[in-house]
């Protein structure tokens, strides 16, 4: 998540000081994602370092308003034109607990599958009930909560067929008994080398 950008994309619509920018920033994003007032106004003064917003008059109640500078209304723009990279590098937890189960021997990858199954379609049950009883009300942040939700709702929904389709491949696999011991050759200083269909990049 950009916060950066998305403060910008905030200022572009009005000037706000730091805990109007926070309040702002949940009502936009469904209360999602809680940012602390300090690190709103660090990335303020970085933002004005670059010239992407300048620093206002303090009003009677001492709040300083920060506005959004014409190249900060470009970058604003532009991060809103754009479509978000996802990285191959970023780590998932749970790929990576099943990956290791499944090469451990003595590991119960399938306990592991079954039990994570559950936890995830009863989330996935929560999220749903959630959507049904918040349907009432139709305004603006009523429409953020329900992008985000479904979001979350399309994840969880998404881990479990991947979970399935990870419990049908280890049942076909015809290594899925063999485990993977420790090597005994000792592993050569530095980074390690990159393989697999995800080390492409620079």
């Amino acid at each position: 998540m950009s916060v950066r950008q998305s403060l910008l994309a905030i200022l572009a619509q009005g000037p706000c000081y730091g805990y109007q920018l926070r309040s702002e920033f949940e009502r936009r994003t469904g209360s999602s994602s809680a940012l602390n007032v300090g690190q709103i106004y660090s990335t303020l003064e970085r933002l004005e370092r670059d010239g992407l917003v300048s620093r206002g008059a303090a009003d009677e109640a001492g709040h300083i308003y920060w506005q959004i500078t014409d190249a900060g209304r470009g970058e604003a723009r532009a991060w809103l034109a754009s479509p978000v990279e996802r990285t191959p590098g970023t780590r998932d937890e749970l790929a990576i607990k099943l990956a290791l189960a499944a090469t451990l021997p003595g590991a119960d990858v399938f306990e592991l599958i079954s039990t994570q199954r559950q936890t995830s379609a009863a989330r996935l049950e929560t999220l749903r009930r959630a959507v049904v009883e918040g349907s009432g009300f139709e305004g603006p942040e009523d429409l953020a909560w329900k992008i985000i939700t479904d979001a979350t709702i399309f994840a969880a929904e998404a881990e479990v067929r991947w979970l399935d389709h990870v419990e049908e491949r280890l049942t076909r696999h015809p290594a899925r008994e063999m485990g993977l011991e420790i090597e005994t050759q000792r592993p050569r200083r530095g980074r390690p080398l990159k393989t697999g269909p995800l080390a492409a990049g620079p």
